[in-house]
């Protein structure tokens, strides 16, 4: 057997925050150990230090579409604010695994491929894939890259697990983001003249202005709740002395299945005016599932769980249900209040318990019964 908690220990030593310090290290390590543990692997390169891994286990029924189950690899960095632990030492301490990707979300891969190499001697009638993604951190470019191949990798699906930070509770859908980078031009002059120039920062404020204004009077999702906004960066200028001629900031959407992108996208064309250049940087659509699909139901039982929720982030999901068109639940050993956190970890315990989850299901739509 495959320890998860050793795995996820393994795992979190690569530091996977900038593909420059060796975002596919981690993923040739994992590449590597599913090999040795007689997966079919797949790995895909779609930039410098970005590779995504696809590994399957073929079932006896080559028609049947297989349960596929989805992590990501790299992270977010570590952030100005000093650690208490090393953020790649994998300490455990108290019952809980310390380092960058703990919750988000390497203990999830690692209790996926351990409960997936648990069963990979017994008959299996369906098959199983395994789609670990890069660069998910910054758009899903990596489920992006995978989706976007000729060469479809990852098959038919009967349903989709994402291993994302749920404290092993079950989520049936999540939020969709749309983030937008609005630009805008002015004329350079000197300070002491500003008459003479135009002011690009004064025109970004009154943009700020306007979209602290907006309401998104959309109809209530029952299960994701209401959209919101956020502005989230401001840059502009070059220094005191002079008059800017270009500043932008960037907007965070969160949608829900009752406000299209298309919708909430003209909104934000109009409520900043015709001198703003708007550029999209994410387009990641709401995700859901029927609570009573039998897929859902499947895992309810796995996991005891009586009533699913929704999550609050968006994930590979977003890329991967449109193209699987499959049942999809996101459930994993992380806390979600610690993605993206100093000090960043996952209740060992939860680990485990995620290892069992998954092995349960693996066992209920793949194996011979």
């Amino acid at each position: 057997m495959l320890d998860p908690v050793e795995l996820a220990r393994t795992l979190v030593s690569f530091r996977t925050d900038d593909p420059r310090t060796g975002d596919d290290a981690c993923a040739g390590h994992t590449a590597g150990l599913l090999e040795r543990l007689g997966f079919e692997v797949h790995r895909q390169r779609f930039g410098a230090g970005r590779m995504n891994v696809v590994a399957r286990l073929v079932g006896e029924d080559a028609s049947a579409p297989a349960l596929a189950m989805t992590g990501h690899l790299d992270t977010v960095p570590l952030g100005a604010a000093a650690w208490s632990v090393d953020p790649f030492g994998g300490e455990i301490r108290e019952g809980r695994l310390f380092g960058r990707g703990t919750s988000d979300m390497k203990a999830g891969v690692a209790a996926m491929i351990s409960a997936a190499a648990e069963g990979r001697a017994r008959p299996r009638r369906r098959g199983l894939v395994l789609v670990l993604t890069d660069s998910e951190e910054t758009g899903a470019q990596g489920a992006l890259a995978l989706v976007a191949g000729a060469d479809d990798r990852i098959g038919r699906a009967c349903g989709l697990v994402v291993g994302e930070p749920t404290a092993n509770r079950i989520a049936v859908g999540h939020k969709g983001c749309l983030c937008l980078r609005a630009r805008f031009r002015g004329v350079t002059a000197h300070s002491a003249m500003p008459e003479l120039g135009v002011n690009a920062i004064y025109k970004a404020a009154r943009a700020i202005t306007s979209v602290e204004a907006v309401r998104l009077d959309y109809p209530h999702d029952s299960l994701l709740g209401d959209p919101t906004i956020n502005v989230g960066t401001v840059s502009g200028g070059l220094n005191t002395n002079s008059v800017p001629d270009f500043a932008e900031f960037t907007i965070d959407l969160r949608s829900t299945a009752q406000s299209p992108h298309a919708d909430l996208r003209r909104r934000m064309f109009t409520c900043l005016g015709a001198e703003a250049e708007v550029e999209t940087v994410i387009d990641m659509p709401a995700i859901a599932t029927d609570a009573t699909d039998p897929f859902v139901r499947m895992a309810m039982a796995a996991s005891g769980e009586t009533a699913p929720g929704a999550a609050v982030f968006y994930t590979d999901a977003s890329v991967l249900q449109p193209h699987l068109r499959c049942p999809t639940i996101i459930l994993g050993p992380g806390e979600p209040a610690m993605a993206h956190q100093t000090d960043e970890y996952c209740e060992v315990g939860h680990i485990t318990e995620a290892h069992g989850i998954y092995a349960r299901m693996i066992h209920e739509v793949c194996e011979v019964g």
